[in-house]
């Protein structure tokens, strides 16, 4: 290679003891250059590793970063004077402001000093007391999370769901660091190999295919109907199902994947689609893995009810883990890591296991944990700052119900783009009509479609979304995930300027429809 050329003539026009001394220091520079040299290298990583995907964090969000670095130079030369991260559902990014309740009763955690005074309203000091009577919360928890706080999220889920479907044991409840981890953790224990199947909606949350492929099993996708608002159906589910069994005919398939509301797709299943998913993993002896995350963002008149409920009231005994966050609702608090995972019907050997695994990261973070009890605890009539909270909460979920509406109406206002109501979640996932000239140009540049579209419109407009492909897709169709959370004040000016490049974009490659 050039390397040893060069370090030999740097060598051989060295005198005596100079010359030993430059080629030992030849040597050591090329040890790390030459292939198969380093301790670690890309061909040392197992294959689950770099096969892993995760679009929300992937490409777009790199080019993002260069861009917001450029945007620092004041002459950056570029069309836009700010990044707006529209790719993944961080509320607060955006401006949403945190629920003054939880964060007052959080400041007088972390500085007990505080709780001597007379700072905020009784009921913030009489919680923040009553969970520090508990634990201190600089030290490692209870693996499982605070006891009392474990209480706190099974009295939640208990008054959710209603006494018919039997009670919460708080040794069922399991507090995270958000609900990925959760997600990882039970993930783990149904795959051992490749024969191990995980049925995932398609689209999907990238957590779960990226995982399914780290553990090194096999992700089933079963479409949604984007004709029917991303509806479920069990035709679909059962095409999944035979498909699995073809290409893996001594395969097992473990679990099913239910996200509701859905992400990316923002749709709310009814409940005859619950009953149906649940009749199916009773049929097929599968673990329901019930993402319910955004359940708090509802933004029509379906209500929104959980798969523990659902199962319940079916006297279903099947398997469940179900899964839940402080990151979203009204409340966003995803910098805090914070969530559950509940475990319903799960055999107490496998749940033994379960606490093996994640006691091996001792706890998850502590305060993470003191919200998560507040979150699912709010204030109620009565309480000194229930008034305050109430406002704050409704004009949050007012005004986010408001930008689902518009965001969906200016997505089908554009030529060769269709977006499905936004009933749930945070997100749009609008489908977009791509010429051959467009599908052409991203081939050309290496790229897949949607991720050619998505990058030309955050090189002109600073607008970061994620592309279909990140999520799967059905083939032969293009989309790309876009939040509902820049603020009230700035989401017009967003659309106008998406609205702006998309047709600029159509034109340039042809639409027969403009």
């Amino acid at each position: 290679s050039r390397y040893v050329v060069r370090s030999l003539l740097f060598f051989c026009r060295a005198p005596g003891v100079w010359a030993m001394w430059r080629l030992s220091c030849a040597v050591a520079l090329l040890w790390h250059d030459l292939p198969g040299i380093r301790s670690l290298s890309l061909d040392d990583l197992p294959a689950n590793i770099k096969e892993v995907e995760y679009a929300v964090r992937g490409e777009m969000d790199q080019i993002a970063q260069g861009l917001a670095e450029q945007l620092k130079n004041k002459n950056h030369g570029l069309p836009f004077d700010e990044i707006v991260p529209c790719n993944i559902g961080n509320p607060q990014v955006l401006g949403q402001p945190p629920i003054t309740f939880h964060r007052q009763m959080l400041s007088l955690l972390t500085n007990p000093e505080l709780q001597t005074k007379d700072l905020y309203a009784q009921d913030v000091h009489d919680r923040a007391r009553n969970f520090s009577e508990a634990t201190r919360f600089g030290a490692y928890s209870h693996s499982q999370g605070i006891p009392l706080l474990r209480q706190q999220v099974a009295s939640f889920i208990q008054k959710r769901d209603g006494t018919k479907v039997g009670v919460v044991d708080a040794e069922s409840v399991y507090l995270t660091d958000g609900a990925s981890p959760g997600v990882k953790t039970s993930l783990g224990l149904l795959i051992s190999g490749t024969s191990d199947g995980i049925l995932i909606p398609v689209p999907q949350y990238p957590l779960y295919s990226a995982a399914i492929t780290n553990y090194g099993g096999t992700a089933v996708g079963y479409y949604l109907d984007e004709a029917k608002g991303w509806s479920v159906s069990t035709q679909e589910i059962q095409k999944a199902i035979d498909r699995f069994k073809v290409d893996h005919p001594n395969g097992r398939l473990k679990a099913f994947v239910a996200i509701n509301p859905g992400n990316p797709t923002g749709n709310v299943m009814s409940r005859r689609e619950m009953e149906d998913i649940v009749r199916l993993c009773d049929k097929h002896k599968l673990v329901l893995l019930a993402d319910e995350v955004y359940q708090e963002n509802i933004w029509s008149d379906r209500k929104w009810e959980s798969f523990r409920k659902v199962a319940g009231e079916m006297k279903s005994k099947v398997e469940m883990i179900s899964f839940h966050s402080i990151s979203k609702g009204y409340y966003g608090e995803c910098g805090l890591r914070g969530g559950y995972m509940q475990l319903e019907h799960i055999d107490p050997k496998v749940a033994e296991q379960m606490y093996k695994m994640v006691s091996v990261s001792l706890c998850s973070n502590t305060l993470g944990q003191a919200m998560t009890a507040s979150v699912m605890n709010p204030p109620i009539k009565g309480d000194a700052s229930f008034e305050s909270f109430e406002g704050e909460r409704i004009k949050i979920l007012e005004s986010l119900q408001r930008k689902s509406v518009m965001l969906a109406k200016r997505l089908n206002g554009l030529p060769g783009m269709s977006c499905q109501p936004i009933t749930g979640a945070m997100y749009a996932f609008p489908r977009i009509e791509l010429s051959k000239a467009a599908i052409a140009a991203a081939d050309e540049a290496g790229k897949k479609a949607d991720l050619f579209y998505c990058i030309a419109l955050l090189n002109a407009t600073g607008i970061v979304v994620v592309p279909g492909s990140g999520f799967k897709q059905e083939p032969g169709t293009w989309h790309f995930r876009i939040t509902i959370l820049p603020s009230e004040d700035k989401l017009p000016a967003l659309l106008d300027r998406l609205e702006k490049f998309h047709r600029d974009f159509m034109s340039k490659y042809g639409n027969s429809e403009l």
